[in-house]
């Protein structure tokens, strides 16, 4: 009797945060690849598994102020996080800067030199972008264009996709012969072309995570978003093409 007592007694005291536990995480759509395999890094680590949806920020902002049940977001900007702090969505000392997005143009078709000029002339039909008003590599897409003096000739040439990863999808299909993307979606492909877009032609594409409060009492959201600021989760960012340099005024 006194042996059952103390088992469970020391089940009793095994604190809450120590147990598995599974929750919900909204990730930006170009984030995908590094997510996957930084959620199956922290899960191997510590037992707690990330329940991961991609899809476009701005798309993902409406769900949150309708009640979706996401605890962490992971946004392809750092204005939507923000808001969310300012609108009482999230928990203010929780947001910083994940990963710094880089934007490029990419073809599929191998052996096609890409840069300034190939915007300037003009000489193709279609030309991907991922919707800006929801997504902020598509901004960056028009701003870059816009910074350039192309984006009024270009417009009639240019599709939406609802996100990036769409984007993407349209020039690997042939539904366009070019597509600004995020550098992780095509870093490691051998085929294509591809022309990183001067970051002088666009404000910073600065990807802030924050928690949301649903889940400020959860201990295994927190301990993911301390994992993605960790050395381990770094490493995976930086393979895919992303800064790491977090952006000060995200810890203010």
């Amino acid at each position: 009797m006194k042996l059952f007592l103390l088992a469970a007694f020391a089940l009793l005291s095994v604190p809450a945060a120590a147990q598995a536990d599974e929750f919900n995480v909204a990730v930006a759509a170009n984030f995908t690849a590094p997510a996957k395999e930084i959620a199956t890094a922290f899960e191997r680590k510590t037992g707690h598994k990330p329940i991961l949806s991609f899809g476009a920020t701005g798309q993902f902002y409406a769900q949150i102020k309708q009640e979706a049940p996401f605890v962490v977001f992971m946004a392809a900007d750092d204005e939507t996080p923000r808001k969310a702090v300012e609108e009482g969505l999230a928990v203010p000392e929780s947001r910083f800067t994940y990963a710094v997005g880089r934007l490029v143009l990419w073809t599929k078709a191998s052996g096609s030199p890409l840069g300034e000029d190939t915007l300037r002339k003009g000489a193709f039909d279609k030309l991907a972008i991922a919707n800006p008003a929801t997504a902020p590599y598509g901004a960056a897409a028009v701003q870059a264009m816009k910074t350039m003096g192309v984006f009024e000739t270009l417009q009639p040439t240019i599709v939406q996709g609802n996100t990036i990863a769409q984007t993407f999808q349209f020039a690997e299909a042939g539904a366009a012969e070019l597509a600004f993307v995020a550098l992780s979606q095509v870093i490691a492909r051998p085929d294509g072309a591809r022309w990183p877009v001067p970051e002088a032609l666009h404000a910073p594409i600065l990807q802030d995570a924050v928690l949301l409060k649903k889940g400020a009492g959860n201990e295994a959201a927190k301990a993911f978003l301390a994992f993605l600021k960790g050395p381990e989760a770094a490493t995976v960012i930086s393979k895919y093409g992303y800064g790491t340099k977090a952006d000060p005024a995200a810890s203010n």
